[in-house]
């Protein structure tokens, strides 16, 4: 795992699509912004582990059409 200290307005740059911006850092909370291609499906953890195996598929389709 890759730890690293940033501050309001920092971004971290993932690949050529993704850029991680902290936006917000209040006492036990972090804001990120995230801008990603549409076709990339972007979760919390504890949404991941909720999904039966099999499913996936399906809610990556949902979400294509939800927005973000």
């Amino acid at each position: 795992m890759l730890v690293l200290s940033r501050k309001v307005g920092s971004s971290i740059r993932i690949g050529n699509d993704i850029v991680l911006t902290v936006v917000k850092i209040d006492r036990n909370q972090v804001r990120l912004g995230i801008e990603a291609p549409l076709d990339v499906t972007i979760l919390r953890q504890e949404l991941v582990i909720d999904i039966p195996e099999g499913q996936e598929l399906m809610f990556e389709a949902d979400m294509a059409g939800a927005g973000r």
